[in-house]
């Protein structure tokens, strides 16, 4: 069974809802950069340790990943999580951890990379919104998808309704994601894509608005 580390740093609801999804893996520790982070809480009540290293206690972003990178190896994990990890890790991270640390991003990649995302998309007019499950490469936001799901953007939409409903279908997509990688059923190409095994394509469409 492949072991997982979640990275946090503030309310945990992705982490929650991989929790609640009861994977066929070992969460074997939530480590969070801020030590007020609700998750952590939440963590506890699932009785998965947690660790916390605060940012703030060093002195530039490469000794605070290092550190990181060394509470994270003392659990050895297959999988590195991030789930509202609210730090741009260095390229020295990322590349040691290539191919084994993923992320969840509200917006479906390549639009709208980096934060504010569904304010932007509001701004844009556009009809289609939603989030991305990607394996983590040196360039922000920009590695190979996993997992994308899609929702409308309703007329009456501001940033709180149109996040929450891109909140819902990360809870499902990021488990699923995870589930994927832990059963062994998608690897990484050498052109950098991921590649599914065992798994059929189906052709459903989102239309929006409708064509009522």
């Amino acid at each position: 069974m492949k072991k997982v580390v979640i990275l946090i740093s503030g309310r945990g609801s992705n982490m929650q809802a991989i929790l609640e999804a009861k994977l066929p893996c070992s969460i074997a520790a939530v480590i969070s950069n801020r030590a007020d982070a609700g998750g952590l809480a939440i963590a506890k009540t699932y009785g998965i340790p947690t660790e916390v290293i605060e940012h703030r206690d060093y002195p530039d972003r490469d000794s605070f990943d290092n550190a990181l990178a060394n509470i994270i190896e003392s659990y050895q994990p297959d999988l590195v999580v991030l789930a509202g990890f609210m730090r741009i890790l260095t390229t020295r991270f990322v590349t040691h951890y290539l191919g084994r640390l993923i992320n969840i991003h509200p917006s479906l990649l390549p639009s709208y990379s980096g934060l504010n995302t569904h304010g932007r998309a509001l701004e844009d007019g556009v009809r289609i919104h939603g989030c991305t499950v990607h394996f983590v490469t040196p360039k922000l936001d920009n590695g190979p998808i996993i997992i994308q799901a899609a929702v409308p953007v309703l007329r009456d939409d501001d940033e709180k309704t149109l996040a929450d409903r891109v909140l819902r279908e990360e809870h499902r997509i990021y488990a699923q994601a995870i589930r994927w990688i832990c059963q062994n059923q998608i690897e990484l190409s050498e052109k950098g894509k991921v590649i599914f095994h065992y798994r059929k394509q189906c052709g459903y469409s989102l239309v929006s608005p409708s064509l009522d």
